[in-house]
């Protein structure tokens, strides 16, 4: 895709205003074809006012000539001095001042103590550290291992507590979901029928009854 400005109004000029092919002025204003035909029919872009390319310096006569006499001829721009003002800066590296770069390796401990569920990748990021330093904290083999405490990274001074929170709460949501995908334990609906438990068996004790009384065992033996 082009850089220059107002592809559709340049569009819109160069349809009523040259006898390009829709392929030479869509692959010059960054546009689909289909697009391009849309607003020669008039369904797209009506209220659009075009805008003259030649007046506006994105394009030379010399190269709009060359396209009308070789409709394989694709245009090229001129490098225009505010589209490149107007283009989104890449964000710089992280930087952590030197005097709170031995704050690190206790951040790195408050993350591994209390939120294992965030990533080394995420506090890598996060910190401006390296996964080999967070994997030396976590094993104690780290140089100053005698001196590092866990310590909140907002209270040090790494981090802004809003954007502490929401990576905590990434890695959580992240986490619960894994651990459904693994067929973790759920909850059963509160409608769903309860079965009866079976009661268990426990016999009755059986009164023992003595012997029965006779004759002998009442009046005596005649003997």
């Amino acid at each position: 895709m082009t850089d220059i400005l107002m592809p559709k109004a340049t569009a819109v000029w160069l349809v009523d205003n040259t006898s390009l092919t829709f392929e030479q002025i869509a692959d010059f204003c960054g546009l689909h074809p289909l697009e391009v035909r849309g607003i020669a029919d008039g369904d797209v872009a009506r209220d659009i006012r075009g805008a003259d390319p030649l007046v506006n310096g994105q394009l030379s006569r010399e190269e709009l000539d060359k396209a009308q006499n070789d409709e394989n001829y694709r245009m090229q721009a001129v490098v225009s001095r505010h589209a490149e003002m107007m283009k989104a800066a890449k964000p710089a590296p992280k930087y952590t001042p030197v005097s709170r770069r031995q704050d690190r390796p206790d951040a790195i401990a408050w993350f591994v103590r209390n939120h294992p569920e965030v990533t080394d990748a995420q506090i890598a990021k996060l910190l401006g550290t390296t996964k080999s330093t967070i994997e030396s904290v976590r094993n104690r083999t780290h140089w100053n291992s005698a001196n590092i405490k866990p310590v909140d990274p907002v209270t040090l001074g790494l981090v802004g507590q809003i954007v502490l929170d929401d990576l905590v709460k990434k890695a959580a949501d992240k986490k619960a979901k894994d651990d459904a995908k693994k067929g973790g334990a759920t909850l059963q609906p509160a409608d769903a029928p309860v079965e009866p438990v079976e009661e268990e068996f426990v016999p009755e004790a059986r009164e023992r009854r003595g012997a029965e009384p006779t004759a002998e065992s009442v009046f005596g033996s005649k003997d």
